[in-house]
């Protein structure tokens, strides 16, 4: 059960740091969010998204809650300028019973290096333009749809690695969640594994919110629904 959950809580954060917005009449702004969390169909929990701004730095934090048996948190720093996000940081924390886990990454344009650590392993790869992390990969895309439109892939930087991912929309549906009924597009985060797939409903009325997120992993599935926002609407 513990292992399960672990799993669950950090696959909850790396696919909600990927979700992205369509075109808004906002630019980036800060927000907060709560989000009812569920594994295999049973509520475990709650989980926040937060976005804060101080000058030209930014911060979001994305964290998840399975009562008091586990939770994780994830943080990204970065600057932002012409549309274009500024990597700086990222961390992450994961707390399962009395195991815990820690992963971080910074980044050096300067020296052109990414330099990583998980738990007690530490890694340095090269650095790349426009490189984000699994949280500013969301808002990234958010302002590029807003702007010029997707890009094919997005690098994002992990733990070993700097990876291209992709996204496609898959039309729209209407979605009833606990602060209420929304139209929202449909996004999917395409699988790097064919049994695994992730899904996210997103909502104009609240600045292209998340509203509701699946993940299906073999036979293990999550959901995210939203319960409260705070932010820009349309």
């Amino acid at each position: 059960m513990a292992t399960s959950l672990k799993k669950l809580l950090l696959t909850t954060l790396s696919a909600s740091a990927l979700l992205f917005t369509a075109h808004s009449a906002f630019a980036m702004s800060p927000f907060q969010a709560t989000y009812q969390f569920s594994y295999n169909g049973k509520n475990m929990g709650s989980a926040t998204r937060n976005l804060a701004r101080s000058g030209n730095t930014w911060t979001y934090v994305f964290s998840a809650k399975a009562g008091g048996i586990a939770s994780a948190s994830e943080t990204s720093r970065f600057t932002f300028n012409n549309g274009k996000i500024g990597s700086s940081s990222f961390s992450r924390t994961s707390k399962i019973l009395v195991h815990n886990n820690s992963m971080s990454i910074q980044f050096n344009p300067s020296k052109k290096l990414i330099n990583t650590k998980k738990d007690d392993k530490a890694r340095s790869f090269a650095w790349q333009a426009g490189v984000l992390d699994e949280l500013n990969a969301e808002l990234q895309l958010r302002e590029d749809l807003k702007g010029s439109g997707l890009k094919s892939s997005y690098l994002i930087a992990d733990a070993k690695e700097v990876e291209a991912r992709r996204f496609t929309k898959q039309g729209s549906e209407r979605i009833t969640t606990n602060y209420g009924t929304f139209d929202t597009v449909k996004v999917i985060l395409k699988p790097s594994k064919p049994n695994r797939s992730t899904i996210f409903w997103l909502a104009p009325e609240l600045d292209y919110l998340p509203v509701k997120v699946t993940h299906q992993d073999g036979k293990t599935s999550y959901g995210l629904s939203l319960t409260g926002y705070q932010g820009p609407r349309n």
